[in-house]
């Protein structure tokens, strides 16, 4: 039996709230786990995230594998660091507009 440590997704709609579960490897997504180790929020700010870092050690002790997604949320947990942040791509009208802000501004400058 291949057991797994990863993220259950649950929450509504495009409103995502994880538990982070240690559950054998052919069992769905969110389907049956054998225990909950965690939780993750990424929606507040800052983004939370609760780890039972004994009972993952533990887990990882016996051979659980965890998933890329939950190995980067235990080292995360470990350094005591607040989750970073990605940095939000303007969308195109932004960027066309702050273009021609800057041209605007730098026209206004060039006029003085």
């Amino acid at each position: 039996m291949a057991v797994k440590i990863r993220l259950a997704r649950h929450g509504a709609k495009k409103r995502p709230y994880y538990r982070v579960v240690v559950a054998d490897g052919r069992m769905p997504r969110d389907g049956r786990y054998i225990e909950l180790v965690g939780r993750y929020n990424p929606l507040t700010t800052p983004k939370v995230i609760d780890l039972d870092l004994e009972k993952i050690d533990e887990w990882i002790a016996r051979g659980a594998q965890p998933s890329n997604a939950v190995a980067h949320l235990i080292d995360v947990a470990r350094s005591d660091a607040p989750a970073p942040e990605k940095k939000q791509k303007p969308s195109k009208k932004a960027a066309a507009r702050a273009a021609a802000e800057a041209e605007a501004a730098a026209g206004a400058e060039d006029a003085e």
